[in-house]
């Protein structure tokens, strides 16, 4: 098992330096900052895939419009991202995904005292007929949706646990934490009215901390990105 650990830059969402936590001859992996998408099919819009095209320009050709991005994560969600170098080493990845043999943790901060030590969110999830921006979690009607979670610490008013989503399905993690009466600090989509994130927060504090694969040469591979400065700020005035 090879392991890897990048920091993560708090950079605006118009520039910022790229943060490559990983790299072989098949595989980038980049800690993405929040703010910024991974890719766009919209040719002005900045996104992680231009920028990181253009250090290295064999990603052009790889999934097209994506660039060599493996996979995403929202917009204001930070944390590792996988890129493929070639439309082979794509193909190898996203089978992985497909499977759901890849590994992932996210680092989330919710609103209340979540009481169990950790647990089991299943359901099926569509898109919102009242918000179409929105996912719902229903008990038998759309995509299922699996995804484990334990607690790291309980504030007086939070709770920071680590979710790991089983599958990989569009809002997963925010939309299933809502569910249980518990989203996440800052998700202005999936927040309630009567709770109100601290000052300082500007986006929905959830974080790609880890991601495990087997790269294309057949290593297995975890790698890491530290949580945001945002993230722990939040955290020590809490």
């Amino acid at each position: 098992m090879v392991e890897v650990s990048g920091s993560s830059p708090d950079a605006p969402t118009s520039v910022f330096k790229m943060n490559i936590v990983y790299e072989d001859k098949n595989i980038i992996a980049v800690n993405k900052p929040a703010g910024v998408v991974v890719f766009s099919e919209d040719k002005e819009e900045l996104s992680v895939a231009k920028i990181l095209a253009d250090k290295f320009p064999e990603l052009n050709s790889v999934g097209e419009e994506r660039k060599g991005a493996v996979h995403r994560l929202d917009k204001d969600t930070s944390g590792v991202v996988l890129f493929a170098k070639s439309n082979e080493a794509l193909a190898f990845l996203q089978k992985q995904f497909a499977e759901r043999k890849v590994k992932k943790k996210y680092i989330a901060l919710v609103f209340r005292e979540v009481k169990k030590d950790k647990g089991r969110i299943e359901s099926f999830l569509s898109r919102s007929p009242k918000d179409r921006r929105k996912q719902r979690s229903l008990p038998d009607k759309g995509k299922k949706a699996v995804t484990f979670f334990k607690v790291i610490k309980r504030f007086e008013k939070f709770t920071l646990l680590v979710a790991s989503p089983k599958t990989g399905r569009k809002h997963q993690i925010r939309c299933h934490l809502a569910s249980l009466g518990h989203p996440i600090v800052g998700d202005k989509l999936y927040r309630f009215k009567d709770l109100k994130s601290p000052k300082s927060v500007r986006r929905q504090l959830l974080h790609a901390f880890s991601i495990e694969i087997k790269t294309p040469s057949g290593k297995d591979l975890k790698v890491k990105a530290n949580i945001p400065e945002d993230i722990k700020d939040v955290l020590r005035k809490i």
